[in-house]
């Protein structure tokens, strides 16, 4: 049974209700506070004797599908949910490996004539025993239940323990549980470490990629996107042209902040991007989300860019920490790709109030406000993360490295 829940409850419905308003801004910042949670959220739970790892998912599965409901647009929250599973079943994964391992060589030991072949070969089942367990649901049980019939008589075989070492043995099982919970907290802490540096990870990788003179492209306003043309700033002269990204034109905010630093740019509007990507040597943007295919989840109006940089043999580069990776597809109904804005954005309530749908009497014009666009994978030269560069075709790798295929769907 899960441990009691009155420490960090109240800190979820907080953070829920954050979600829901939309106060928290960002795939970073949705990302950390996630993180931070789940943290709370392990370190909270009083595991039982057993299946500890069970219950540790259990219980950030529970919080996870509420976070999500909250704000679905924001991939970024579920990718962490999906994160810490990972680390869950992983960490599980590898104590029991470990105390099978050390279980099976202190039986040996007290054996001075025992079997040396019998030994290294029940290790070895063992091992293998815990790396397909990798594929499921880990918990010692299915470790065990893996052993090959002649290794389990084997184990059968050795003499049983006395009282004083069965009680050794609940104590063992006590300390895995507390062991457990210190292995995941641990990670949960470099997650977010990770988090913190994945601008500054992605940006040290700027000079291999901008050269002398070049003009780079891009569209609206990324933070990583800018620490990136900053650091390349450092050591290169270059130019960036700035699509100003309406109905929103964060391009306006970017342009102003590399101007601070002395960079050369040029804004234009959404609709020359084709006029001028032909004077262009590279287009490199940020992501809101990369999905699983390798396609990508960009600000509105970078599907336009993505095509006119195809149709020009312009690489296109997209910038995007790994807390941004999905391993989910584009396709999946349960995925929300796209936002409705408000129309306020794009047209004047005054002048329109006798047109608009909804309106008493006269014609009935609709106003969509998106504020994505789906890019697919072949239309991305390469992705840049904080662990290097990837080519869209890589995308899979890096989802089978991450996430556990049980936590695809929560």
């Amino acid at each position: 049974m899960v441990g009691t829940t009155s420490g960090y409850e109240a800190a979820v419905d907080q953070f829920v209700t954050k979600m829901r308003r939309r106060q928290v801004v960002g795939s970073q910042s949705s990302a950390k506070l996630t993180a931070e949670l789940l943290r709370l959220v392990v370190s909270h739970q009083r595991l039982p004797s057993s299946g500890q790892a069970a219950a540790l998912i259990e219980a950030v599965k529970a919080v996870g599908v509420r976070i999500i409901a909250a704000n679905p647009i924001e991939l970024a929250l579920g990718n962490i949910v999906r994160r810490v599973l990972h680390i869950i079943r992983e960490e599980d994964v590898s104590l029991a490996s470990d105390s099978i391992l050390d279980s099976t060589l202190d039986s040996d030991d007290e054996d001075e004539f025992g079997n040396v072949a019998r030994r290294s070969a029940l290790s070895a089942v063992s091992v293998a025993a815990a790396t397909r367990n990798t594929l499921r649901a880990p918990s010692l049980y299915n470790l065990l239940e893996s052993v090959p019939g002649t290794a389990a008589t084997q184990v059968a075989r050795v003499p049983s323990a006395t009282e004083s070492e069965a009680r050794s043995r609940s104590g063992d099982r006590n300390l895995m549980s507390r062991k457990l919970k210190h292995n995941v907290i641990e990670a949960i802490t470099e997650l977010l470490q990770e988090i913190d540096n994945c601008h500054s990870q992605v940006a040290e990788q700027a000079l291999e990629h901008i050269h002398q003179n070049e003009v780079i492209l891009t569209l609206g306003r990324s933070v990583t996107l800018r620490e990136f043309l900053k650091e390349a700033k450092k050591k290169r002269s270059f130019q960036v042209v700035i699509a100003e990204g309406a109905p929103r034109y964060q391009g306006h905010m970017l342009a102003r902040e590399l101007a601070d630093v002395d960079l050369q740019t040029t804004v234009i509007t959404d609709s020359a991007v084709f006029a001028m990507i032909s004077r262009v040597n590279m287009v490199i943007v940020g992501a809101h989300a990369v999905m699983a295919n390798g396609g990508v989840v960009a600000p509105v109006g970078l599907h336009m860019v993505a095509l006119a940089a195809r149709r020009h043999a312009v690489p296109f580069v997209v910038l995007a920490g790994v807390h941004k990776l999905c391993p989910q597809y584009p396709h999946n109904p349960d995925t929300l790709l796209n936002d409705l804005k408000s129309p306020s954005e794009i047209i004047d309530f005054g002048e329109f109030s006798d047109c608009l749908d909804g309106s008493p009497g006269g014609s009935r014009t609709h106003v969509v406000n998106p504020s994505f666009d789906y890019v697919p994978p072949e239309l991305v030269s390469l992705f840049i993360t904080d662990t290097g560069g990837h080519n869209p075709s890589y995308v899979y790798r890096l989802v089978a490295e991450y996430y556990s295929p049980e936590d695809y769907v929560l």
